[in-house]
């Protein structure tokens, strides 16, 4: 199932506070980002502090920009921890008994 934001909230430099219905939450920095022709005006700061969640659980703003959640969960979410490494076995010793004991 997708990540839905249940939550969003503009922060200064072009930044969001998200969070999602798994609850994953953190920062997503989008003062890279703000490129082309959709998403320039998001430029002026009063347009960017228009952002809200959609009824699909994506974030966007009133002038059409949206963002996937998909995306932005995966850049919140810690790689997944790796798998342990299988413990060696340890070397058995055989015990030669002297026969017929």
């Amino acid at each position: 199932m997708m990540p839905r934001v249940i939550k969003v909230d503009p922060l200064p430099e072009y930044r969001l506070h998200v969070e999602f219905d798994d609850g994953v939450a953190g920062t997503i920095d989008l003062s890279g980002e703000l490129d082309g022709e959709v998403f320039q005006p998001l430029r002026d700061e009063a347009v960017f502090r228009q952002v809200m969640v959609d009824e699909f659980g994506a974030v966007c703003w009133p002038n059409g920009p949206d963002l996937a959640p998909d995306a932005m969960h995966s850049e919140r979410t810690p790689e997944p921890p790796s798998q342990p490494r299988p413990k060696k076995a340890k070397p058995r010793t055989i015990s030669k008994s002297p026969p017929g004991r």
